[in-house]
C-alpha cells in the first residue's frame, strides 16, 4: 500500500509502498477514501523533521535526557547508535480521513466490515492506502455523507473540543483569532451552535471563506481591528476568544485582552508564543485555557490502545463522541466543508501537497486526498535482489555455515536495529530474506537498511516463508509465543527475545512445539553470555558455602505511556526482571525451589505493572538469590551491580565493566551484556545441533 511518510532526518516528504498494517483485538482495519491535510499541523512536524540537530534538542528535550542516560548507562557508541536509528526512522503524516471498514478486531463493537467511517488519531489514521484505527476514533458515518466530507471529523474536532472549552452558547460573541483550516472549522461549529462569530486573520482567502459561512471577517490590523471588535460586541468585548493561530511571536495573544470582556475565557487552540504581560489579563480576571487535541480520551493509553471508554454519563464528549458530533453537522448541513477544499491531489502525489504547503505558492486552506478503492494493493515489497542460492533450501544435515541460512525477522523496533541485527552479522548471518513488523513502515526502513531482500505483511508470512530458514522475533510481548510456535511448527530455527511466553500455558504450547520440531529455540537471555558473567561464575564455583546473591537494578523511570505499563505486555516484571533472574541462575546453577516477589513502592495495584519489584529465589543448595529492581536512577551508580557472599568469598560483579573479588579487579573491559556471544552461540547450535555446552543456557 501507499503511505506519506516524512523521514525523522529531514528531506522531502515522501510516499513508499509499504506491507498492509495488522491489527490487534481493539483496532479496525480500514480502506481509505479520503484523508484531509492539517496544513499547520502537519507543516510543523515537517518543519521539525527538516531543522537542525540543535533544534531538534530544543525541541524534545526529553529525548536528549534519554540519550545522555544511555550515554551514561551504555556508552557513548551506544547512544550515538540509538540516536542514529532514532533519526532513520519516519513520521506517518495524517490524522483525519475516512474510508470503508476492511477488518474489525475481535473486541471492538457497533463496527462492521463494509461501513464507511470516520477515522482520527495521530499515528493511526495517517495518509495511507489501509489505516489500523483505534475502534474509539473509528465512527460510523452517517447515511447521506460523503468520504471526502465525513474526513473532516477528526480535524474539525480540534476545533469543536476548543469551543466546549469556552463554554459558550447562541448569541454569545466569539472571536477565532487565525482562519486557517481549523479556525475556519470553529467558526463554523460556532455559527451553527447559534454564536455570532467574527474572524481575524492576515490573508484574503480565509477571510472571503469566514465571510461566505456568515462570520464578521476582520483582517488583523491591530487597534483597528480592536476597535472593530469592540464595537461589534457593543463595548463589552467578546464571551470568548479562540486563538487558532500558529506563530512564534506573543503579538496575536498580546492583542486578546483588549478584545475580550471582563472574566472571559480564552482558549488557546494554535501554536503561538506566550512571553506575555501579565497585567492585562490579571485586570480582567481572563482565563486562558489549552485545547489539548480533540477531545478527553487523547493521549490516554487506556482509551486509545485498550479501548477502554468513558462513560456518557461522566465524560459526556470524548474525542470519539466529538467525532460523532461533527459528522452529525455535515450531514445535516448546518456546517458545510466543500468550499473549504481548495487542492485535491492522488495520494501517490502527495508530496506535491506537501510542496504548496511549505513554499506557499499559491493560498490554500483544504487539502484532500484522494484513494483508488480499485487498486489491488501488493502482499510483499521487494527491496534487494533476492541473493541465489546454488540449491534449493537444504535440510539441517546438509548446511555447511551460518552464511547459507536465510533469516526472517519479525519487528523492527530500535533494539533490532541498534543491537540484534548487528550481533546477528557478527556472528556470520549474511543474508537477510524477509521482514515483517505491525506496522509495516518501520519494516520498510529497517529492511532497507539491513540489507533484506523483500517487507511480508505479517509475522505469520515471515514464519512460514519457503525461503527462510531463521526466524527472528523481536516483536512486543504478548505476541512472542504465538510467533515461535508458528515458526518452529514450519520448521524453522528460533531466536526469540526474552520473555518467550506470559503464562504457563503459553510456555507448556512454546515447550511442545520444541519437542515435536526438533528445532533450536533460544531466547534473548543475553547477560549469562557477557564476559564478565562468566569470569564471576568461575570464581563463585570455588566456593563450599551457601551463596547469598544481590543483584541491584536502578532501571529508571520509563516514558509515560510506554508499552511496559500495558498488562497485555506483562510488565517490567515478566518483560524485563526475566533477565536479573536468569543471570541469577547462571552465577548460582542450583535448582530453584522457592520464589517469592513483593511490588514495590509504585502505587500500582498490579504487581506485573509495578515499576519496582523485589524477587527473592531459594536454591535447593541453600543459596539465595535477591533482585531488587528499582526505577529509581540516582546519577551517582551505574545501572546493574552483582554482590555475592559465600563464606570468605565476596565478589561483585559492576554493571558487565569489571568483576572484584575481595575488593581487588580480576577483569576489566568495555561494558559487554554478552548479546555477541549469545548469537553466536545460536548459530553454533544450529550448525551442531547434537552438541551440548558445559553449563545451562537458554538455548
Amino acid at each position: 500500500m501507499k503511505q506519506v511518510v516524512q523521514a525523522a532526518r529531514g528531506g522531502p516528504v515522501q510516499v513508499l509502498d509499504v506491507p498492509s498494517p495488522t491489527i490487534d483485538p481493539t483496532q479496525v482495519l480500514v480502506r481509505t477514501a479520503a484523508s484531509i491535510v492539517s496544513p499547520g499541523t502537519e507543516r510543523a512536524v515537517t518543519a521539525l523533521a527538516r531543522s537542525s540537530l540543535l533544534h531538534k534538542a530544543r525541541a524534545r528535550p526529553d529525548l536528549v535526557r534519554q540519550v545522555l542516560r544511555r550515554a551514561r548507562e551504555d556508552g557513548p557508541t551506544a547512544a550515538a547508535r540509538a540516536v542514529r536509528t532514532r533519526l532513520g526512522g519516519d513520521v506517518p503524516l495524517g490524522y483525519s480521513a475516512a474510508g470503508t471498514v476492511v477488518e474489525v478486531g475481535a473486541m471492538v463493537a457497533g463496527i462492521a466490515p463494509g461501513q464507511l467511517v470516520a477515522t482520527g488519531g495521530a499515528g493511526f489514521a495517517n495518509h495511507a492506502e489501509l489505516q489500523a484505527v483505534p475502534g474509539l476514533l473509528c465512527v460510523p458515518v452517517p447515511s447521506g455523507l460523503t468520504a471526502g466530507r465525513a474526513a473532516f471529523a477528526t480535524v474539525g474536532s480540534i476545533a469543536l473540543h476548543g469551543l466546549r472549552l469556552a463554554e459558550v452558547g447562541p448569541g454569545a460573541k466569539v472571536v477565532v483569532v487565525g482562519l486557517g483550516l481549523v479556525g475556519q472549522l470553529a467558526a463554523r461549529i460556532a455559527l451553527a451552535a447559534g454564536c455570532e462569530v467574527a474572524g481575524v486573520d492576515v490573508a484574503d482567502l480565509p477571510l472571503r471563506a469566514a465571510k461566505r459561512a456568515g462570520a464578521l471577517a476582520l483582517a488583523e490590523t491591530g487597534d483597528a481591528t480592536t476597535e472593530r471588535i469592540r464595537a461589534w460586541s457593543r463595548g463589552r468585548g467578546a464571551d470568548a476568544v479562540l486563538v487558532c493561530a500558529a506563530t512564534r511571536t506573543s503579538e496575536v495573544m498580546g492583542r486578546v485582552p483588549a478584545r475580550a470582556r471582563d472574566r472571559a475565557p480564552v482558549v488557546v487552540v494554535g501554536d503561538v508564543g506566550l512571553d506575555l504581560d501579565r497585567t492585562p489579563f490579571y485586570e480582567k480576571e481572563l482565563s486562558v485555557r489549552f485545547a489539548r487535541s480533540y477531545g478527553p480520551g487523547r493521549y490516554e493509553q487506556a482509551y486509545e490502545d485498550w479501548a477502554v471508554d468513558y462513560p456518557a454519563g461522566q465524560v459526556r464528549w470524548t474525542e470519539g463522541r466529538n467525532m460523532e458530533a461533527l459528522c452529525d453537522l455535515l450531514v445535516s448541513g448546518r456546517v458545510d466543508v466543500d468550499d473549504l477544499v481548495t487542492h485535491t491531489f492522488p495520494v501517490a502525489e502527495a508530496a506535491a501537497a506537501y510542496q504548496l504547503v511549505e513554499q506557499r505558492t499559491e493560498p490554500f486552506l483544504a487539502i484532500r486526498f484522494d484513494y483508488d478503492p480499485a487498486r489491488e494493493l501488493p502482499t510483499a515489497i521487494t527491496l534487494h535482489p533476492a541473493r541465489k542460492l546454488p540449491t534449493p533450501r537444504r535440510p539441517r544435515e546438509g548446511r555447511s555455515g551460518v552464511a547459507d541460512l536465510a533469516v526472517g525477522w519479525i519487528g523492527a523496533g530500535a533494539f533490532s536495529a541498534a543491537v540484534l541485527h548487528p550481533a546477528m552479522r557478527t556472528a556470520g548471518f549474511t543474508r537477510f530474506a524477509a521482514v515483517a513488523s505491525a506496522g509495516g513502515l518501520s519494516a520498510r526502513r529497517f529492511g532497507e537498511r539491513a540489507g533484506f531482500e523483500k517487507v511480508l505483511p505479517d509475522g505469520a508470512a515471515v514464519a512460514t516463508e519457503p525461503d527462510v530458514d531463521v526466524v527472528v522475533i523481536a516483536t512486543p510481548h504478548d505476541s512472542h509465543a504465538a510467533l515461535t510456535v508458528a515458526a518452529l511448527t514450519a520448521g524453522r530455527d528460533v531466536w526469540c527475545e526474552k520473555p518467550v511466553a506470559l503464562s504457563l500455558s503459553e510456555l507448556d504450547e512454546v515447550a511442545g512445539a520444541v519437542a515435536d520440531s526438533g528445532r533450536v529455540l533460544a531466547i534473548g537471555l543475553n547477560r549469562r553470555f557477557a564476559p564478565a558473567a562468566r569470569v564471576a561464575r568461575e570464581h563463585l564455583a570455588t566456593r563450599s558455602d551457601p551463596l547469598t546473591l544481590i543483584y541491584r537494578v536502578a532501571a529508571g523511570q520509563v516514558a509515560a505511556g510506554h508499552w511496559y505499563a500495558d498488562r497485555r505486555q506483562g510488565g517490567r516484571l515478566l518483560g524485563e526482571v526475566c533477565h536479573f533472574i536468569d543471570t541469577c541462575c547462571y552465577l548460582s546453577p542450583s535448582p530453584v525451589v522457592d520464589v517469592a516477589a513483593r511490588a514495590g513502592r509504585s502505587g500500582r495495584r498490579e504487581s506485573l505493572l509495578s515499576d519496582d519489584v523485589t524477587v527473592v529465589l531459594t536454591h535447593a543448595d541453600g543459596s539465595t538469590s535477591v533482585i531488587v529492581y528499582s526505577s529509581a536512577r540516582p546519577r551517582s551508580i551505574r545501572k546493574e551491580r552483582v554482590e555475592a557472599l559465600a563464606g570468605d568469598l565476596h565478589l561483585v560483579l559492576d554493571d558487565f565493566r569489571a568483576v572484584l573479588v575481595g575488593g581487588s579487579p580480576v577483569w576489566r573491559g568495555a561494558q559487554d551484556k554478552g548479546h555477541d556471544a549469545a548469537v553466536a552461540a545460536f548459530r553454533d547450535r544450529i550448525l551442531d545441533p547434537g552438541a551440548i555446552g558445559d553449563e545451562p543456557d537458554p538455548l
